[in-house]
């Protein structure tokens, strides 16, 4: 009886606030008339975009109340209305989700009229004994049909906002417009880092390497001894342009992703940033990282190659923020396979306060997540903790 007595609240609660947004809706169509005034006489047709953006977001509160009661998200899919006022017109008129909306908020006026109307009946209906829940015997209570009322309620609005086979359609393509944008970019970016760091890592030394190779032989009739001095130098530029290569290379895709897969990568990557021989760790103290697995082995089926590369370069990001920002001493790193494809999840006990647009890293990573049709989401609230889940899919 008492779990009864609070859904029929929270049921009285969500009927409350869909009847209040109803009678907003009433004096709502005030700005609609405005709005169309002023786009049939063209000289007001700014007010066109800005109304439906206020439409989207008057829709949105009521997906967001309609989600909070049924638990099931309803989806929003719209065009995005930028760029010159020709072009928000045309998307503000050609958007399904613009129809879609409307068609809610026609609706809305009729049985938003019906809720408004059914508020003083609310506390009229089935009489329930009150033993059981501390009631006395014969107390009228919050009646059961209240929450039917909000589940008729909640099942038109989710039909009706809703977003249509064509809206979805065209929210995917205008996705995967941007995303192929953001993946060449990337791409481009990517090709003027590999070219910046060959010509000044490997050429400049490949070139010095040469010319000490021809002053070597130019001194080896008159001079042995300045002649071996060169080939001495030569040989340490030739070792140093090895490592710029390797360097480049680890960045292109690193060989151990080849050799031992994401998960011995990974726990390579991790190994290295607790030793006191890496760089990274002498330089900012060390950062002590667990890994943990879920459902890949060394023997089972790898992801594609470009989504352990995807996951690694990921990994790798967020430990080099752990490590220079949050201020933790130690990261965690979960690696699972889900029946979608690889989850990683990086969380460092650090102050937080993480920005994605504070550098380019985050970016890059969200970029080249982006063009495998993965999601990235960064969590990293004043005090932390900080965390980084990335989303991939594949075929395994």
């Amino acid at each position: 009886m008492r779990a009864t007595m609070r859904q029929a609240g929270r049921a009285t609660v969500h009927l409350t606030v869909a009847a209040a947004m109803a009678f907003g809706m009433y004096l709502f169509v005030t700005v609609l008339l405005i709005t169309a005034v002023g786009t049939l006489a063209v000289v007001g047709a700014w007010l066109l975009p800005e109304t439906v953006l206020l439409v989207r977001r008057i829709a949105g509160a009521k997906r967001r109340l309609t989600t909070a009661w049924t638990g099931r998200e309803i989806p929003e899919a719209y065009q995005a209305v930028e760029g010159s006022l020709t072009e928000r017109l045309r998307t503000a008129v050609r958007d399904p989700g613009t129809l879609t909306d409307l068609r809610w908020m026609a609706a809305y006026y009729v049985y938003g009229a019906l809720l408004l109307l059914a508020l003083p009946l609310w506390p009229v209906g089935l009489v329930v004994d009150g033993v059981g829940c501390g009631l006395p015997r014969g107390r009228a209570v919050v009646l059961p049909w209240i929450v039917r009322l909000a589940d008729l309620e909640a099942g038109w609005s989710t039909s009706l906002l809703r977003p249509s086979p064509k809206a979805l359609l065209a929210a995917r393509v205008e996705q995967l417009t941007a995303t192929r944008a953001d993946a060449i970019a990337a791409h481009g970016a990517e090709l003027r880092r590999i070219e910046r760091d060959l010509h000044d890592g490997a050429q400049a030394r490949l070139v010095a390497l040469s010319m000490r190779i021809g002053l070597a032989k130019r001194a080896y009739d008159h001079d042995p001894d300045a002649a071996r001095r060169l080939l001495d130098d030569a040989q340490d530029q030739a070792e140093q342009a090895l490592t710029e290569l390797r360097h480049v290379v680890r960045g292109i895709h690193p060989p151990i992703l080849t050799d031992r897969g994401l998960v011995g990568a990974v726990r390579a990557l991790a190994a290295g940033w607790g030793s006191p021989r890496s760089n990274e760790a002498e330089s900012r103290g060390g950062l002590r990282v667990t890994v943990d697995v879920e459902g890949l082995n060394d023997e089972g089926p790898r992801a594609p190659a470009a989504v352990e590369a995807a996951g690694y370069f990921a990994v790798a990001e967020a430990l080099t923020n752990a490590a220079r920002h949050s201020g933790s001493p130690t990261a965690s790193i979960r690696l699972a396979r889900t029946r979608r494809g690889l989850r990683v999840v990086v969380t460092d006990q650090g102050h937080g306060g993480a920005d994605e647009s504070g550098g380019s890293g985050l970016l890059g990573v969200r970029r080249r997540v982006a063009a495998l049709d993965g999601d990235l989401r960064v969590t990293s609230p004043a005090g932390g903790p900080t965390v980084v889940e990335v989303e991939l899919p594949c075929v395994w």
